[in-house]
């Protein structure tokens, strides 16, 4: 699977990678960092996170056989659950996806709440429908 997540930010926050890396190490005491694999900026940077080798730290029940995407942001400035995506975040999410797409053509993209429902993350209404055209055939 590839799940996708925010990173749970408001539009006046910033969350890079190394930002992530940083929370994840000092907040969850994580020895490895980063769950992620990849980390799509607000500019459509995409930042490598965990190598794909690497069993990630992002979905609970599902890291063994999954590769986590987050993006920066899901919080609308007020702090509530938002798609906060800027067209260059989805213009390089959607490449991003159709090279993984390329590489594990089996994987079935979701959303973070499609594996756990208490979970607002990733804030897109419909993940499988979003990228229906890069689902398993």
């Amino acid at each position: 699977m590839i799940v996708i997540h925010c990173s749970a930010v408001r539009p006046d926050q910033t969350s890079s990678a190394a930002q992530i890396d940083t929370w994840h190490r000092k907040d969850n005491h994580w020895k490895f960092g980063i769950g992620y694999h990849y980390v799509v900026r607000r500019h459509g940077a995409i930042e490598p996170g965990r190598p794909e080798w690497m069993v990630g730290a992002h979905c609970l029940h599902h890291n063994k056989y999954s590769i986590g995407v987050c993006y920066e942001g899901g919080y609308d400035i007020r702090g509530q659950p938002a798609d906060t995506r800027t067209a260059e975040q989805k213009a390089s999410l959607r490449r991003l996806l159709e090279d993984l797409h390329r590489r594990y053509p089996r994987a079935l993209i979701v959303g973070h709440h499609d594996l756990d429902p208490q979970k607002d993350c990733p804030c897109i209404p419909d993940v499988a429908r979003e990228y229906a055209d890069l689902q398993p055939k």
